[in-house]
């Protein structure tokens, strides 16, 4: 992909809004902050995702993760390791950068001449309710 449309602080906005109040520990600034402070931080945001996108890099202070290991089941054996699942935390500004890629390149793959418009897997407004809809309209039973 070598054109990605420029970022806007209204999409910046808009993600940003939506985002959970709890901040991680991997967060260079608290959530509270970041949404209190908004129109600071929108500036910022879309010029650090505008930078990343043109130069093809994703920044190096974005790329740590804070890993929990959680217990999948109350009840199952806490020393078999076997029985955690690892949950990664990233910081808010991270999630930011990334969705906005991925809804960029989600629009990049659809309109793509072999994209499948069946394609239900990670499509929004799109499950396999929506392919077994399209299966038993297209090929009605008692056929």
């Amino acid at each position: 992909m070598d054109f990605i449309p420029s970022i806007t602080t209204d999409e910046v906005l808009k993600l940003l809004s939506s985002c959970s109040d709890k901040s991680s520990p991997m967060d260079f600034v608290p959530t509270s902050l970041l949404k209190s402070c908004c129109s600071t931080f929108l500036e910022l945001i879309t010029i650090l995702a505008n930078l990343s996108f043109s130069q093809g890099q994703f920044p190096a202070a974005f790329k740590s993760a804070s890993v929990t290991p959680l217990i999948k089941k109350p009840g199952l054996d806490k020393s078999a390791p076997a029985n955690y699942r690892p949950i990664s935390n990233i910081n808010n500004i991270s999630k930011i950068i990334e969705r906005l890629f991925l809804n960029r390149f989600q629009l990049f793959v659809m309109q793509l001449p072999n994209f499948n418009s069946h394609q239900s897997a990670y499509r929004p407004k799109h499950s396999t309710e929506t392919a077994l809809l399209y299966t038993l309209d297209s090929f009605p039973l008692g056929r």
